[in-house]
């Protein structure tokens, strides 16, 4: 089966942004795209459940009348779905992506991307959607349950697109970690791109060593690495050195030890996707 750059579209100001992403990823890896919009019915139909306290006079025409209105909710949000993937679309193609297909599914974003997650090479989605687009501080109510339900790669993108120039992976020494730096220096992605290798904790003989085994893997793969071990928590030492470095794009994986197994995994996950200025690529 090929596999392709899935890029989940929906009404939110991420749209643009994750469609551009998608469109730089889908010809980095000279990929087929998709773009796919997911109806969620708790989402598009705002008409209360009010059977309870309607009178029983008017009970049976008022509780049509609300049928009828949700049936309307739903034809908007199915002609909406329609023209968010055809603009997704016509973008990528402009953009020069020649493969781009529409997928309009019915049900809940998660169950979704289950199912096409083994056709997916990359999945491409907002910091947050729709229904969280000005929850600024905060990521959307779907993208953890997706990082820990999906075993693909996950790039998730800031409400504007910046076509990256610098990448910065976190290594924490781990053997996981170190899966995911191979994964990075083996895909053509981010080739020529420089990278910063960047660890949180002591600078001691042990990390130096470590953080040097792993800057030769991707020296050999052609990049051009530096390398720094930073001190401070996993989630502020890594934001403030990737505003200070400028960089464009934070790698790093879904599952490592010691103190940012936590932050990927757990509690500090979301505090890491909230205060991070660029995007992120979550390695599986």
């Amino acid at each position: 089966m090929t596999t392709k750059v899935l890029a989940c579209i929906d009404a939110s100001p991420y749209a643009e942004a994750v469609c551009d992403y998608a469109v730089w990823a889908a010809k980095a890896l000279d990929s087929a795209m998709s773009v796919v919009h997911v109806l969620d019915k708790a989402q598009h139909t705002h008409t209360p459940d009010l059977s309870g306290s309607i009178g029983l006079g008017s009970q049976e025409l008022l509780l049509q009348q609300l049928a009828e209105l949700d049936e309307k909710h739903s034809k908007l949000a199915l002609q909406r779905g329609r023209s968010i993937l055809d603009a997704a679309k016509a973008r990528a193609e402009q953009s020069g992506v020649k493969a781009v297909d529409e997928r309009l599914r019915h049900g809940q974003l998660i169950e979704t991307l289950a199912e096409l997650e083994d056709e997916t090479r990359l999945l491409v989605l907002g910091k947050r959607g729709f229904s969280s687009a000005e929850a600024h501080g905060h990521m959307g109510l779907h993208v953890e349950r997706v990082i820990r339900s999906i075993q693909k790669p996950v790039l998730l993108t800031q409400q504007r697109y910046k076509l990256p120039q610098r990448i910065m992976f976190a290594y924490d020494g781990s053997a996981t970690a170190l899966k995911g730096l191979q994964m990075l220096a083996a895909s053509p992605l981010v080739q020529g791109l420089p990278v910063h290798l960047v660890m949180v904790g002591a600078d001691v003989e042990a990390a130096r060593a470590q953080m040097q085994a792993a800057a030769e893997i991707l020296r050999s793969a052609g990049f051009e690495t530096k390398t720094a071990i930073v001190a401070g928590e996993p989630e502020t030492a890594l934001n403030q050195y990737q505003q200070e470095h400028v960089i464009d794009l934070m790698v790093m994986g879904a599952y490592g030890h010691s103190r940012i197994r936590q932050f990927i995994v757990g509690s500090t996950t979301t505090a890491m996707i909230c205060k991070a200025k660029c995007s992120l690529l979550i390695l599986r």
